[in-house]
């Protein structure tokens, strides 16, 4: 199977796990699976543009900021609702914050999820 079908598997997968958690209000989860759709999502994106898939959160980071700011400014802004995840609650609205970016990151990238 080829890398951008597996990754777009991937983020179905991540979203309808984070939408199942969301109905247990298990938010902790919810955040941490929107976020990884939404940073794949990016990743995604970046294949198609760039012909490479970072390597971790620093590589992805770099090129977002160098030449997708609007991106970049998505990712930074969620990123630490994501770090606090494994040491805080997080709260409905956070993850709300997080699925509603999730949705622009999609909408501006023109990914295809259905």
């Amino acid at each position: 199977m080829d890398k951008e079908k597996v990754i777009l598997q991937n983020i179905k997968e991540f979203v309808v796990a984070a939408k199942r958690e969301k109905d247990e209000d298990l938010f902790n989860s919810v955040s941490t699976l929107f976020f990884k759709a939404l940073a794949i999502s990016v990743d995604l994106f970046i294949l198609k543009k760039e012909g490479y898939i970072p390597n971790n959160h620093t590589q992805r980071f770099k090129l977002l900021k160098d030449k997708y700011p609007v991106l970049y400014q998505i990712l930074d802004k969620d990123f630490p609702i994501y770090q606090n995840s494994y040491r805080l609650k997080i709260s409905k609205e956070l993850v709300e914050v997080i699925e509603n970016d999730l949705k622009k990151i999609i909408e501006i990238t023109g990914l295809e999820l259905n």
